[in-house]
């Protein structure tokens, strides 16, 4: 009968752990010490902590030697896998933090298969949880890091957010299915390499990845012979299953919607975050569509955005004092790494808060030398300039970089202040059976500050000179009028300062978009052929710059047909399925004279 209660028990202890996800951890490996500079670390680089579904992640654990009291931790969960993460952790030991770098499942030590974005938001919660459990723990997390590091961030609060997580700093934010590896739902080429990097091994396959020549070759290989998109690796030669599987989602679908954040989910999200990005990003749109969304559905967000003229990895650790060309002004040549863990001492410490957050949205303004503040971004502005695109010319001739037939100068037309006739506007034709013209550098810029303007097949819009000084702070709207023979198309549109001396300087990255997709990320919408339609701008890049007297505001916009994004031919099918056999006729755009941008400025 003993025995017989016995078994019983055992029985039932097994279901109660079974039912309530019981996971074995991995005994964890002891501590060894390491003298570095004259300080000893406890360090622990082979931890795999255990998940409910029994994956294994790989955690790196630093300390202090000489903290003798439960410490707050500084976790960086990264796709990155690097033999050197040990200097991070060692770094965040520096600061007074238990330093903690651990690793999306199947990298590094773990056993598990190599799959991005899907697990992150599991996984990260439950590394907290081992953390906020560990005798070194006060149960107090800080997270931060960037690009995909600030994906696993959000990922980490998207369906509760762990009692012992205390903040985030999230850094150029990824944002799967916004902004990468399409923005406002054109694909980007460079992504295809992305995922042999990162899958290939356990660390990262650094020899094939920075093979920047097979890749440019490649690139030029699928334009020349206009296969599918979706065909690039067979063309490449070598399989690419996770490239494939991203085309099979075009819309904003459950597929990425189950990977962040969505909609109400971020009404929970009541801890302080910090975001850093910069004008000249590209994963700016990421930190963008996070702060608005957070904004959104949680009136009371203590969400602060720290933003400058950074590219993607100036504004995750250190700035650079020239990019592109542009000497940044001095005020702007902040330490990123430095602020960050001023935050975590002002979060987690009770310290003071860093002076340069003197309110939510933090702007460096350019060409001033100075920090803008303001509590929102519709905060940033007083005034707002509105601009018709005229087929009228202009008169102000500009250096273009192609010989134009007008002895290398050509004509801008003119941004209106009034409204045009809606009736009027201008044809641009695009053949993309013609693969002997790369007019793909042909709207865009080089470096920040250039002599002379690309335009290639796509048209300029100019203003007239200003007559005083004022600052563009934000992100450019409005609204694209146009007609097409087709049911789909990609476009570009530029912004520069065209300066009194004649230079011209990018306020940002170009902003780019699908048609079908910049109404409703959710659901496709096609064109109707020689329709006439009015598409709103998505997610445009936020800038801050003092514009001088005597400068113009130039506009330029243009189709894409370039080797380094998907072609959309326009047949309304899969664009990752089209083929330059679906080209057929030219796409003939008709851009109206009643589309319009929506300048933000601050007047003085």
């Amino acid at each position: 009968m003993k025995n017989s209660i016995n078994k019983t028990f055992v029985l039932v202890v097994v279901a109660l752990c079974f039912v309530a996800s019981c996971k074995e951890q991995a005994p964890v490996q002891t501590p060894r010490a390491i003298m570095e500079d004259g300080k000893t670390y406890l360090v622990q680089d082979s931890i795999l902590i255990s998940t409910d579904d029994g994956a294994k992640i790989h955690a790196i654990v630093v300390r202090n030697a000489e903290a003798s009291e439960p410490s707050p931790a500084v976790f960086f969960h990264t796709i990155y896998a690097r033999k050197s993460d040990l200097k991070r952790a060692k770094m965040a030991a520096d600061y007074g933090y238990v330093g903690v770098v651990s690793y999306t499942r199947g990298k590094g030590l773990s056993p598990d298969s190599i799959v991005p974005y899907k697990y992150e938001s599991t996984d990260t919660y439950e590394v907290i949880d081992w953390i906020s459990k560990q005798d070194w723990s006060n149960q107090k997390v800080g997270m931060y890091g960037g690009s995909y590091v600030g994906f696993t961030q959000w990922a980490a609060v998207k369906h509760k957010v762990h009692p012992a997580l205390k903040t985030i700093v999230p850094s150029v934010s990824a944002a799967p299915g916004i902004a990468e590896p399409m923005e406002n739902g054109v694909y980007f080429n460079f992504h295809f390499p992305w995922h042999h990097y990162v899958s290939n091994n356990k660390y990262l396959d650094t020899t094939l990845y920075y093979n920047g020549q097979r890749w440019r070759d490649l690139n030029m290989k699928w334009f020349e012979k206009g296969v599918a998109y979706k065909a690039m690796d067979s063309l490449d030669g070598l399989p690419n299953p996770q490239f494939r599987e991203r085309l099979l989602h075009p819309a904003y679908d459950a597929y990425w919607q189950n990977m962040m954040p969505y909609q109400e989910e971020f009404a929970h999200i009541k801890i302080p975050v910090l975001a850093t990005t910069g004008y000249y990003d590209g994963g700016q749109v990421g930190t963008q569509y996070y702060l608005k969304e957070h904004t959104k559905y949680n009136k009371n967000a203590e969400h602060y955005l720290v933003i400058g003229p950074y590219t993607h990895f100036g504004a995750q650790e250190k700035t650079s004092a020239n990019i592109f060309g542009y000497d940044i002004d001095p005020v702007a040549q902040i330490d990123v790494t430095e602020l960050i863990f001023d935050w975590f001492d002002y979060i987690l410490k009770g310290e003071a808060k860093p002076k340069l957050l003197q309110d939510k949205i933090n702007y460096q303004v350019m060409g001033a030398n100075t920090w803008g503040h303001a509590p929102s971004l519709q905060e940033m502005v007083n005034d707002t300039l509105k601009y018709y695109l005229s087929n009228e010319r202009s008169g102000v001739g500009f250096a273009s970089l192609f010989d134009t037939g007008n002895n290398g100068k050509d004509i801008h037309f003119t941004l209106a202040e009034q409204p045009v006739d809606s009736n009027e506007y201008l044809e641009q034709a695009i053949d993309f059976l013609d693969r002997s013209n790369l007019t793909w550098n042909s709207s865009g810029w080089r470096n920040i500050v250039e002599d002379s303007l690309m335009v290639g097949h796509g048209f300029s819009f100019a203003t007239q000179p200003f007559d005083a000084d004022f600052e563009l702070n934000g992100s450019f709207g409005g609204e694209i009028s146009v007609s097409i023979n087709k049911k789909d198309f990609d476009y570009k549109v530029v912004l520069f300062e065209q300066t009194p001396e004649g230079n011209f300087f990018a306020l940002t990255l170009p902003y780019v978009g699908r048609a079908s997709y910049v109404r409703d990320w959710e659901h496709r919408q096609l064109l109707t052929p020689h329709e006439k339609v009015k598409l709103p701008f998505a997610i445009v890049r936020m800038t801050s710059k003092k514009i001088s007297k005597g400068s113009r505001l130039i506009v330029v916009v243009n189709g894409i047909k370039d080797p380094f994004s998907e072609i959309n031919y326009g047949t309304g099918k899969n664009v990752s399925e089209e083929t330059i056999k679906d080209a057929k006729e030219p796409l003939t755009i008709k851009w109206y004279g009643d589309s319009y941008l929506e300048i933000p400025v601050m007047k003085k």
